[in-house]
């Protein structure tokens, strides 16, 4: 059939799956925004007030969903506000497609206007990326973007094409898109028999999890490793849904803010078994010292990741559900009674909390995120900005699910998290979607709840209000003599007035005793809504280790004098 460039690119997206997309039109994309009026009952187009936040909303629906986020955005200033949303997806290997409009192909190159060369832009923060100049080639082109990212280690893809591509026809013929492939390395039956022996030889090992059991959808197959060798787990960051927290043995992540159990695990263990994640440095920290005492066996897809900061004494290059499901299968069941029964005694003596600070009521952040927790419970999804909130989520929130929480983790994006509550809310109607956000944060993105209003999506936007850049002013108390440079940010906005500005419901907690009927009456009101939570600019991130310091050595207490 013939087609222009525009419905050929919708097509193949309803060919992919992809129903859903985030954007902001813009003169580059005038014809693709005319093909989607038409194809308005196939695929749901979400507008949000800044493309960045159409880049964190695909990002999340990918995260949360299983699915690959799709994003569209003009030419020149459009294109580059993609570009900090593209750099997160990168960092936590999400597949996202994103599709920019450029320029018209005669004009390409002579500074024309809202013109830029996105691909350049964007090589170093892509798995892929691709400028189509004949529209013979948009079809096979926007199926291999698809393809690339969820390909092997996934990632975003972005997509330029030229207006007048997009408006230029040719014969278009359907196709049945092409399912990635597990592209194994010949000899991983070897390595698999390898890493079974190792984990048969030991006594006590430790399982450290990342953000490639989620991104691999291997969650029931590491439960039922983490059962069979009757071992504690650890997950990071983005691992964070990947094992129920709730089950005895999970001690919590590991790494600057990381639990003194799973560093305790780590330094007793006789063998660290890590899967799908590249010991960053805010877990190993540092690699001079990171596990020297014990034999490590790594089990990554990606083979530049294997070896880059942790040298392994064994490893798996491979598809991680793949690998567990053989390491399952190689293993007999294991019970461990006296390691586990030393790591629920750390559980126990180090278990996590925190103290007011000045005054008996005041809002503690643990309070917060374990009423919210008991409340919302397995019907939630949580996302987060970036700073200490972040980090107190990962410690009190019980996650059980698989895909219930999306966070920036590698590129720490402030900002993130409200777009993504809007893509994961999209893609999860039926779920609860709350973003816990920091003030310093909310101020980067705040303009999106006039998104919530526009489309009536009922995420709950919480905030903590301190007044201040919490982590950072937490690193200038400890490392430079408190000298707290600009880090007071206490704008006097009233949140409840801008709540009100935004039409939205908004709910302020400022005592503990408001915490349960403030968050009960947000999750009920099945409204955009944004809740304060007023707390003590000195409450800090516990425990915490010291950049360049050994995990096995993290700081239990904050003087404040």
């Amino acid at each position: 059939m013939l087609l222009n460039g525009s419905e050929i690119l919708l097509e193949c997206l309803l060919e992919q799956g992809a129903d859903t997309v985030f954007g902001y039109p813009g003169g580059a994309v005038l014809n693709i925004y005319d093909a989607l009026y038409m194809y308005s009952d196939k695929i749901h187009h979400v507008i949000t007030a800044h493309e960045q936040a159409a880049c964190h909303a695909a990002d999340g629906f990918a995260r949360t969903t299983g699915k690959t986020g799709v994003v569209i955005a003009t030419s020149g200033p459009g294109a580059t506000n993609l570009v900090t949303g593209i750099a997160t997806a990168n960092m936590d290997s999400i597949p996202l497609v994103a599709i920019t409009g450029n320029v018209g192909t005669s004009a390409l190159g002579l500074d024309s206007f809202q013109e830029v060369d996105i691909c350049g832009i964007t090589m170093p923060v892509t798995k892929h990326n691709f400028i189509v100049k004949d529209v013979h080639d948009l079809a096979d082109t926007v199926r291999k973007a698809f393809y690339i990212a969820n390909e092997g280690r996934k990632g975003p893809v972005l997509i330029d094409i030229p207006k007048d591509i997009t408006a230029a026809k040719c014969e278009f013929t359907p196709k049945q898109p092409q399912k990635p492939v597990n592209h194994n390395p010949e000899d991983i039956g070897e390595r698999i028999a390898q890493a079974a022996e190792l984990i048969k030889s030991s006594e006590r090992p430790f399982i450290y999890a990342g953000g490639g059991v989620v991104s691999c959808s291997a969650e029931a197959e590491l439960t039922e490793f983490v059962k069979k060798l009757d071992a504690p787990i650890s997950l990071s960051l983005m691992g964070q849904a990947a094992f129920n927290n709730k089950d005895p043995h999970f001690v919590g992540m590991l790494g600057m803010h990381g639990t003194k159990t799973a560093a305790l695990s780590l330094k007793e263990c006789d063998l660290m078994i890590v899967l799908g994640s590249r010991f960053s440095d805010r877990v190993a920290l540092n690699t001079k010292t990171f596990a020297k005492h014990t034999k490590v066996l790594h089990v990554e897809i990606d083979p530049a990741e294997i070896g880059k900061n942790v040298a392994p004494d064994c490893y798996v290059n491979g598809d991680l559900k793949y690998v567990l499901a053989e390491l399952n299968k190689a293993l007999a069941q294991e019970s461990r009674p006296e390691w586990m029964a030393q790591v629920e005694e750390w559980k126990k003596t180090y278990a996590l909390n925190m103290k007011p600070i000045h005054e008996a009521d005041e809002v503690l952040p643990c309070d917060v995120i374990r009423t919210l927790n008991a409340l919302a419970g397995n019907n939630a999804i949580i996302t987060t900005e970036v700073g200490q909130h972040q980090m107190w989520t990962a410690q009190f929130y019980d996650f059980t699910q698989p895909r219930s929480f999306a966070s920036s983790g590698g590129l720490g994006t402030m900002g993130y998290g409200l777009g993504a509550a809007i893509g994961a809310k999209v893609g999860n109607p039926d779920k609860y979607v709350i973003n816990i956000a920091g003030d310093g944060s909310f101020f980067m993105n705040c303009n999106e709840l006039s998104t919530l209003a526009k489309h009536g999506i009922p995420v709950i936007e919480l905030v903590f209000t301190n007044n201040v850049l919490g982590m950072v002013r937490q690193w200038q108390r400890i490392f430079y003599g408190k000298r707290f440079s600009q880090t007071d940010i206490d704008r006097g906005t009233d949140m409840m007035k801008l709540a009100e500005a935004f039409g939205i419901e908004g709910v302020r907690i400022t005592k503990k005793d408001e915490i349960e009927a403030g968050l009960k009456k947000a999750l009920d009101c099945g409204r955009p809504c944004l809740v304060e939570c007023v707390i003590d600019k000195d409450v800090n991130v516990l425990p915490m280790v010291a950049p360049g310091g050994d995990v096995l050595d993290p700081i239990m207490e904050i003087s404040l004098d």
